[in-house]
């Protein structure tokens, strides 16, 4: 099999290289051009992995990354990750029938809560430019409504890596860079027969753990990373000299042009902290609560169907952002919530906002504006103006908080009972909201109506 990137139709011109240094970054891929082109072998330059030691040097901003993703505290980020090629974990993977990536999508609203799992894919460039940016948006726009963020393919996706609590990929470099990064990965995708025998990434696909498709997806995940064991392979070849690559190369480049080299150190530029990607749903949010004492919810939230075993005995209702596409659940909403800035005059204010949706949507009980990461202003119907405020690095957002809120509020009894419960919350300063792994002190203080 030809040895892409190193096969002589790759580095030769009429016989001769077509380069005056290949740039190599472990001795192994120096072995395999001389086996696979001899002529070519005499330009291969041993000088690292800058793509590989710019993420190594970024793992002490992990946090900022996580949190730039819209990551919070308890959460697991999943990235889903794709070359290009109709074996990909985009494409059918290599079995033909129904493309992977596409197929399961759907599945992730109904089996992963929100408030435990954040999803972001990053697709190779091809994709991008094969199918054309609007058609990949079109494709994904379901699974997007339902939070998943799509990575820039070009500047982001090595932030993310290092963000990254799983990867699930395939034979594309990315999906082995995670690995070499030490994150867990998990195949959906690993068509050998497109791959050197000989390869690195070859050895990889042959031993790291494999997808089911048609297994419960969120039980993989879960013992994927609770029982990772990083493989030495990926680390160990994708360079032989981490943290080298800026001096190798200057090092070469000012050789090449006969100059000196500069007195200042080598480095490389650090990776750019992404733009904030705060998580938006506007799918219809399942809400599965129980209050387990007076001031305290339990909370699962999912983006699509709920599975049916969890929370028997528990109360549900519907949460829905004002932005949906699915504006039939705007009238079957128990909560609808929005996010945006206090002084924006688009929604008059938080009271305004909160007042005119009560009226336009009579079906619904409790009306929150989300006005940063960890507060929202809520009004119950037939109740008085709230402020709910979270600490800050809360692992619960405020419109979470705000379902707890009408969970506690509205577990029976009539407006009486309901203004009994809210005083003794205004009385005690707050609740506490328990949603996955997180436990939030939640503090509720009275507004003005103005």
């Amino acid at each position: 099999m030809p040895v892409f990137g190193q096969a002589p139709q790759w580095v030769l011109a009429d016989g001769v290289p077509i380069a005056d240094a290949l740039v190599l970054s472990h001795p192994e891929q120096c072995d395999r051009l001389r086996a696979s082109c001899p002529e070519a072998a005499p330009t291969a330059v041993l000088a690292g992995d800058p793509c590989f030691d710019r993420a190594l040097a970024a793992r002490p901003y992990r946090e900022r990354f996580r949190r730039a993703l819209g990551v919070r505290a308890g959460q697991r980020l999943i990235v889903l990750n794709s070359t290009w090629n109709p074996a990909s974990f985009f494409g059918d993977g290599g079995a033909g029938g129904d493309d992977l990536l596409p197929a399961l999508l759907p599945r992730l609203a109904g089996e992963f809560p929100v408030d435990e799992y954040r999803f972001a894919a990053v697709l190779h460039p091809n994709i991008w430019h094969g199918h054309g940016p609007g058609q990949v948006r079109a494709w994904l726009d379901r699974a997007r409504r339902c939070g998943l963020v799509l990575i820039d393919p070009l500047e982001g996706w090595r932030q993310a890596l290092v963000a990254a609590d799983a990867v699930v990929g395939d034979h594309g470099s990315v999906t082995f860079y995670a690995a070499a990064l030490g994150t867990p990965v998990l195949l959906a995708a690993a068509p050998l027969d497109e791959l050197d025998p000989g390869a690195p990434i070859s050895d990889f696909m042959r031993v790291a753990p494999r997808l089911d498709p048609g297994a419960p997806l969120r039980g993989q995940i879960d013992r994927l990373v609770k029982h990772h064991r990083p493989l030495p392979g990926p680390a160990e070849y994708t360079t032989s000299v981490p943290g080298e690559a800026a001096v190798r190369l200057r090092s070469l480049f000012y050789s090449m042009m006969g100059a000196a080299e500069p007195e200042w150190a080598a480095s490389l530029e650090p990776l750019p902290l992404p733009g904030h990607e705060p998580v938006s749903v506007t799918a219809p949010l399942h809400v599965q609560t129980r209050v387990t004492r007076p001031g305290e919810v339990s909370m699962t939230r999912w983006a699509g169907s709920p599975p049916s075993a969890e929370y028997a005995g528990g109360d549900a209702h519907v949460a829905v952002h004002e932005d949906t596409r699915d504006v039939d659940g705007l009238e079957l909403a128990d909560v609808v919530f929005r996010d945006g800035r206090p002084g924006d005059p688009r929604f008059g204010s938080p009271a305004v906002w909160t007042a005119e949706v009560l009226h336009r949507h009579p079906g619904c009980a409790l009306a929150a504006f989300t006005v940063g990461p960890s507060e929202c202003v809520v009004r119950p119907r037939g109740g008085r103006l709230l402020s709910l405020t979270c600490p800050p690095e809360a692992s619960v957002d405020p419109a979470a908080a705000a379902s707890a809120l009408h969970a506690l509020l509205g577990a029976g009894g009539g407006g009486d009972v309901m203004a009994e419960r809210l005083a003794s919350l205004l009385d005690d300063g707050g609740f506490t909201v328990r949603a996955g792994v997180g436990s939030v002190r939640v503090r509720v203080t009275g507004l003005s109506a103005g």
